[in-house]
């Protein structure tokens, strides 16, 4: 016999709901604390197979987590040093480049005068309009970002404390997590944390893999064009386009940007094919046989994803939004009652005739 459930749908569809916006507002007043955790918690159980390398090769325990920690973070510094060398030597550029697009901007104003017969006085008074009105802003925008960067190095400063207190905890993490469920569940437990842990370690690997590829093609498509600081760009476009969907089109902005103050403005045109050819091969190529082999949520959720973790945690929220949502995907794929939900996150796209079918037969 069905078992009745005692509360009615609406009750129950409140409660969800009212859940969802608890977690989000949880998620939103606490990401100082909590975008720094899950930034250690997923970089502990990347480098936790080197740690298990040193244990079996007879290194301390803790003298493994300190290597694993320190080798880390000095290749991470190592890249944060290329970006910023290179930084220093773009800026001694930027004053030729502001003169030339603000000539360029002119003949544009002047140009968008003639074909819509507008005079340029209105047009330069709405532009200066819109200046005082960004001027006006600037102290709030100068006061965020002091507080980001500031955000970025105490983040900096947490990270190898908490990714240390991950790895030297992780027998107690894991005893805890078990004594959370009854006996008879642990083997279920145990298949969802290992395959989240291969899950977080393949995808990151194959996500690094794609970054180095994407760079190197994206370098050498800007260096053939003669486009200044091309290996720059290259680096920050792979980067960018670890953000799923969106980082690539963000990505495409600065080198046109570049183009346009440097050459002619056809360059911008060249580097936007450029561009749209390395996104032709990482999408049908790389990204199938190295990331998304790894991480399977189609693409309209990871879109949504990315928006969600964007408008909750800025930019590391969008970085985070596709790993965690395979990770929920995992747990969904466990229990009976979310297997639905599982289903709606991954991209096992059933036939379509086949579903209509069967709805069809279940109405009747």
């Amino acid at each position: 016999m069905e078992k009745n459930n005692s509360f009615p749908l609406a009750i129950r569809l409140s409660q969800i709901v009212t859940g969802i916006v608890a977690l989000f507002f949880i998620l939103y007043i606490g990401q100082d604390i909590l975008i720094p955790l899950t930034f250690a918690l997923v970089i502990a159980i990347l480098l936790n197979p080197f740690v298990n390398y040193l244990q079996n090769k007879k290194v301390n325990r803790v003298i493994s987590i300190i290597i694993a920690v320190v080798i880390a973070f000095l290749l991470l510094a190592g890249l944060f040093y290329f970006i910023g060398s290179q930084i220093v030597n773009f800026s001694d550029a930027i004053p030729a480049m502001k003169q030339k697009l603000n000539i360029l901007f002119s003949d544009t104003v002047t140009w968008v005068s003639q074909s819509l017969n507008i005079s340029t006085t209105k047009i330069n008074e709405w532009l200066l309009k819109q200046k005082t009105a960004g001027l006006s802003n600037s102290t709030a925008v100068i006061g965020q970002t002091l507080s980001a960067i500031s955000g970025v190095f105490i983040m900096l400063f947490l990270l190898p404390v908490y990714i240390f207190m991950f790895l030297f905890y992780k027998p107690l993490l894991l005893d805890f997590i078990a004594q959370l469920f009854p006996v008879t569940k642990h083997k279920t437990v145990a298949e969802v944390l290992n395959e989240t842990k291969s899950l977080i370690q393949n995808y990151l690997v194959g996500l690094m893999i794609e970054a180095a590829i994407v760079a190197a093609l994206n370098s050498l498509g800007l260096f053939m064009l003669g486009i200044d600081y091309a290996l720059l760009l290259g680096v920050i476009g792979a980067l960018l386009n670890i953000i799923p969907y969106i980082g690539g089109i963000i990505a495409i902005s600065l080198p046109m940007i570049i183009a346009i103050a440097t050459k002619e403005p056809m360059y911008a045109v060249y580097v936007l094919f450029v561009y749209m050819a390395v996104q032709l091969i990482d999408n049908n190529f790389i990204v199938p046989r190295i990331v998304a082999s790894k991480v399977k949520v189609n693409a309209l959720v990871s879109i949504v994803v990315v928006l969600i973790g964007g408008a909750l945690w800025g930019v590391p929220g969008m970085f985070l939004s596709l790993p965690l949502t395979a990770i929920i995907k995992v747990i969904f794929d466990r229990i009976e009652q979310l297997k639905p939900f599982g289903f709606l996150i991954g991209d096992n796209m059933p036939h379509i005739s086949k579903g209509i079918l069967n709805f069809r037969k279940a109405k009747k």
